[in-house]
């Protein structure tokens, strides 16, 4: 990783890892802290019921640090190398869409419908800035679904203590070393100390959470990072985008298999449930803690398998993608069959 922020040494924007590592945990930390006085003060509560798996009122709202964290970020990079001004720029204004209309619905439930046009709006920024950026038609492509399905799959999958923000923590420190050096790997250790920051907060007791401004807002980030690895001169293979896809493997199978499964039978899926396998999972485990460290492992080896894949012929790369995901699918019907891998551990 270089030691030096920017495509350049010296300058008045240069910045060490630390110091950039630093000033984004500190963010996560502060503006959490300050959004848990603001949503006690104004009654921002989770109350809990039937299809939550929490069992005391408690606020929400916290990822907004996170928020606050990327968008520092991306005026930095976009400072430190104006020739992806313009890319950090709609990035960044993607990533402003979506909090926002996160922000809003934690504060007054909005319509489907418009929630879905802002995300719809949001994903077609990042494809432009993408194509753009390198003229790929796949790539932006690429970019619009990502973007849309991230930010919709973190939003359905933040249920529990820590397990929204520890998955992007540990999938954006994956995205970090395989980006190389560059502005994707700082924005991706910027996302990372950022969620490293909102986590004690979250996990292993929540005393707030993510809320809708969080949740959409860490998918979208991912989609961002990811676009960015993949449209680089040194991750210009488009397998390498499949590849990359394996850190998210843990949300991406239970949260398309779960919407499938109430598709098929007919459910009103876009409605709240307690249906993924992490929920039935917490059911029988009574407790968030066992169930978030045991999606942190499998993720965690996930960026293992990734990182040791990268180098290898295409043809591997292909068939480790395969067999990762079909693994994938045989856990989560164990998971939701048993509500648990032996039985869990009881908190």
């Amino acid at each position: 990783m270089s030691p030096e922020l920017g495509p350049s040494a010296g300058g008045p924007l240069a910045i060490g890892l630390p110091l950039w590592l630093a000033i984004h945990l500190a963010i996560g930390v502060v503006v959490t802290w300050l959004a848990r006085r603001y949503a006690l003060r104004r009654r921002l509560l989770d109350q809990p019921g039937e299809r939550r798996s929490h069992t005391v009122a408690t606020p929400r709202g916290g990822g907004i640090s996170i928020v606050v964290a990327l968008l520092l970020a991306c005026a930095w990079l976009a400072l430190r190398d104006p020739a992806q001004a313009g890319y950090l720029g709609a990035a960044g204004i993607g990533l402003a869409l979506v909090a926002g209309i996160g922000w809003l619905d934690d504060h007054r439930p909005l319509s489907q419908g418009l929630r879905l046009g802002v995300h719809v709006l949001a994903a077609a920024l990042l494809a432009v800035a993408a194509y753009q950026g390198n003229g790929q038609v796949m790539l932006a492509v690429a970019a619009f679904v990502l973007a849309l399905v991230l930010v919709n799959i973190w939003n359905f999958m933040d249920g529990i203590d820590g397990l929204a923000a520890s998955q992007a923590m540990i999938s954006a420190i994956g995205y970090a070393f395989i980006a190389g050096q560059g502005n994707a790997m700082w924005l991706a250790l910027a996302l990372a100390a950022a969620c490293s920051g909102f986590l004690p907060f979250n996990f292993p007791r929540a005393r707030i959470f993510l809320g809708d401004v969080g949740s959409g807002a860490l998918g979208y980030a991912l989609a961002v990072v990811l676009t960015m690895v993949a449209g680089s001169s040194e991750a210009s293979r488009p397998v390498l985008l499949g590849l990359m896809l394996l850190p998210l493997s843990a949300f991406v199978i239970d949260a398309t298999l779960t919407l499938g499964t109430r598709m098929l039978r007919g459910d009103r899926w876009w409605t709240p449930h307690a249906e993924h396998a992490y929920q039935r999972w917490v059911r029988r485990a009574q407790g968030h803690w066992a169930v978030t460290l045991a999606y942190a492992a499998w993720t965690t080896l996930a960026v293992a398998v990734m990182l040791a894949a990268s180098s290898t012929p295409v043809a591997f790369i292909m068939l480790t993608v395969v067999a990762w995901y079909l693994t994938g699918i045989g856990i989560w019907w164990r998971v939701r069959r048993e509500g648990g891998i032996a039985g869990a551990h009881r908190e």
